[in-house]
């Protein structure tokens, strides 16, 4: 577990831009089964791939017409029951920090990896985004 001080920064790097911070299983549970339309929930990480392909990426996502009705974290490292919960609904990908997963209606329905955020550019991540909010949102 990473100290909350440490990575306070990195969660307010996406709660400033609207996406509500999930630290207890009971939230996700509550988030993902009363969510109506869609729902993006994003793994954060302390990684640098986080930092400078995901974070980045996902925020630019969010800004167009298309976009998610509930936008929602758990921060890998820290929120540790929350993310176990999160993995259990991102089923069957296997746990992945990063990863984005979408929902619509309680049902997930796209997935970004750690292998999909590793290797790519924050315009990748938010263009990919983007396709799955044209499709979902």
């Amino acid at each position: 577990m990473y100290p909350p001080e440490l990575v306070a920064p990195m969660k307010e790097d996406l709660t400033s831009v609207g996406f509500k911070s999930l630290t207890s299983a009971e939230e996700v549970d509550n988030t993902v089964k009363n969510s109506e339309g869609t729902l993006l929930m994003v793994v954060n990480s302390v990684c640098g791939c986080a930092a400078g392909n995901m974070r980045p990426g996902v925020k630019q996502s969010v800004t167009g017409d298309k976009k998610p009705s509930n936008l929602t974290t758990v921060f890998a490292g820290v929120d540790g029951e929350a993310v176990a919960q999160a993995r259990k609904y991102f089923l069957p990908y296997p746990p992945s920090s990063p990863s984005i997963a979408l929902f619509k209606d309680g049902q997930l329905v796209h997935f970004l990896e750690r292998h999909h955020i590793e290797g790519g550019t924050a315009q990748m991540i938010s263009d990919n985004l983007q396709e799955a909010y044209k499709q979902f949102c």
